[in-house]
């Protein structure tokens, strides 16, 4: 999980009377070469300083912390799945799943401003943060909760389904088991590629040979996990307030110290399939792809292959400038796409107006006579 590195204002460059051409290969070592060494700076900077530079909080970030939001909990196959809501039972409704390692709380800056338009909730899945943990795990399982959550949390009839990283597989299979029951899923830094070429990303228990039943590493105080905390792939442009944020809602103290919220055995059994493409051409709902420009995530490296299989059916864009998670760098711009992109759905499936009247669209209606 990663720390945070200010990027370099960009100047124009003045003009001069000659210029000197470098190869451009020699340039691009060049510059990853210096991004490298800030990377390097800014992680020892922040392991020293945990509280991160001193800088102005967005004018979302406070907002977001300030809005309300309602807990809640449902059970599914004998464990509790925590959950939170956001704005009017009676909008459309949308869930937001989470990536691997992670918590509701990752959608905490976008959830309060989807719920200006949407009756919003956004779990813990089983194995993360304040829901229960499991024996084992499956797609299966992780999709009922998804589905479960949308009942519970009064989403309404054919609910949306927004899922980040590992959140996108986990939504691609509640797309499989519900997508008639679904309004739309959106995929966020999530893709899907070749068969032929997957690399199985869970069954650690066989892939690696790990050890069953682990336990959590206890850390002796809370200074100490939190100076653990990286973002996975790292990235820069994230407000440290919305790092801390995270780490304080995604550790539990437990006799001895303090562990993260998420249960390390939750791939020793989980496979996730090489299906997932034929299992995305199948869905029988609407489908998007939101990537981050700058995203290094294995789990978004496929997105001109994902945008290559149902063509404008699903469209794949990015947001300029973000990274991998960008409900941290850029969760205005995140809220704005899943936004649109919904009311477009909506508009889409909304019966004709003109039907009721008899009058066309553009069309001036008949007056009565005095």
């Amino acid at each position: 999980m990663g720390k945070v590195r200010r990027p370099h204002s960009p100047r124009a460059a003045r003009p001069t009377a000659a210029t000197t051409r470098f190869p451009a290969s020699w340039v691009r070592q060049c510059t990853a070469n210096a991004a490298k060494s800030q990377a390097v700076i800014s992680a020892k900077f922040h392991r020293v300083h945990p509280e991160g530079p001193l800088m102005d909080a967005p004018h979302w970030f406070q907002r977001a912390l300030d809005a309300p939001s309602e807990p809640g909990a449902v059970v599914v196959e004998g464990t509790s799945i925590h959950f939170e809501t956001w704005g009017e039972a009676g909008k459309p409704g949308v869930v937001l799943v989470h990536g691997s390692n992670a918590h509701l709380d990752w959608w905490r800056f976008v959830a309060p401003y989807l719920a200006d338009n949407f009756r919003v909730a956004a779990l813990d899945s089983s194995g993360n943060g304040d829901s229960g943990w499991r024996p084992r795990y499956s797609g299966q399982l992780l999709a009922e909760e998804v589905w479960a959550v949308c009942e519970a949390a009064a989403l309404g009839p054919k609910p949306f389904v927004v899922g980040h990283s590992f959140g996108g597989f986990v939504a691609l299979e509640t797309g499989h088991r519900h997508g008639d029951a679904l309004g739309g899923i959106i995929f966020l830094d999530f893709t899907v590629g070749p068969p032929e070429t997957y690399l199985e990303w869970g069954m650690r228990a066989v892939r690696d040979g790990v050890k069953a039943g682990r336990k959590p590493r206890v850390y002796p105080d809370r200074e100490t996990i939190a100076s653990r905390f990286r973002l996975i792939p790292e990235q820069p442009n994230v407000y440290p307030g919305v790092l801390r944020h995270m780490v304080n809602q995604g550790i539990r103290q437990v006799e001895g110290g303090w562990i993260w919220k998420f249960d390390p055995t939750l791939f020793d059994h989980l496979e996730m399939g090489a299906d997932q493409r034929d299992k995305f051409l199948a869905l029988p709902c609407p489908a998007a792809v939101l990537l981050g420009e700058n995203s290094t995530d294995e789990a978004a490296l496929h997105g001109d292959y994902t945008a290559g299989l149902k063509g404008p059916d699903v469209p794949v864009f990015r947001i300029p400038g973000a990274y991998h998670h960008l409900m941290f760098d850029e969760p205005l711009a995140v809220t704005a796409a899943i936004t649109a992109t919904l009311l477009n759905w909506l508009r889409a499936r909304a019966p004709a107006r003109a039907g009721a009247t008899g009058v066309s669209r553009g069309e001036t209606p008949p007056t009565q006579p005095d």
